[in-house]
C-alpha cells in the first residue's frame, strides 16, 4: 500500500478540475467497485458488473455514467450493450491511481467477492449481452395498458 502513496506524492501534480472530478468520481463506494474490477478484469459488458455487485443495471449504469463523465472509464458498444473499461491515463496522477485500483485492494474482501462474481458470470452463466436476440424498436411490445397511436 505504502508503494501506491508514494507513486501519488511524488507526482507532483497540482490538483486541478479534472483531477479532482477524477477522486470526487471514485469517492462512492460502488463506484470504487466498479473502477477496481475494470483495472483487475480489463473491459466488462454492463451486464456482467451488475451481475458481479449484486446490484440492477439501471443502478450500475447510472454510476458508469458518473465515471465517465469523469474521464475514469470509456465505453464500446456492441449492439445494444455497453461495455466499460478504464480510460488510458491522461497524467502520472491518474497512471498511479489505476495501478492502486489494481493492486492494493486486491487484498479486501469485498474486491475478492465482486471478483469471484464476475468470474463465475464470465464462465458459468450465459451473459444477456451475448445471448439476447437483437430486438428492434418496432417489433418490441408495448406496456400494458398503453395503446398504439397511430397518426396520419
Amino acid at each position: 500500500m505504502r508503494l501506491c502513496a508514494d507513486k501519488l506524492i511524488s507526482t507532483g501534480v497540482a490538483l486541478r478540475k479534472n483531477e479532482t472530478a477524477y477522486f470526487k468520481a471514485l469517492s462512492d463506494p460502488t463506484r470504487l467497485r466498479l473502477a477496481t474490477l475494470l483495472a483487475r478484469h480489463g473491459e466488462v459488458c454492463v451486464c456482467e458488473l451488475a451481475g458481479a455487485l449484486d446490484d440492477p443495471e439501471f443502478k450500475v449504469s447510472r454510476h458508469l455514467s458518473v465515471l465517465r463523465s469523469a474521464g475514469v472509464v470509456e465505453t464500446r458498444r456492441s449492439g445494444t450493450w455497453m461495455h466499460y473499461r478504464l480510460a488510458d491515463p491522461r497524467n502520472d496522477l491518474e497512471s498511479g491511481l489505476q495501478g492502486c485500483l489494481r493492486d492494493c485492494l486486491q487484498g479486501h474482501a469485498l474486491v475478492q467477492r465482486d471478483s469471484k462474481r464476475l468470474q463465475h458470470a464470465r464462465k458459468e452463466k450465459p451473459l444477456p449481452c451475448a445471448t439476447l436476440p437483437k430486438v428492434s424498436r418496432a417489433a418490441r411490445p408495448l406496456p400494458k395498458g398503453v395503446k398504439k397511436n397511430i397518426t396520419r
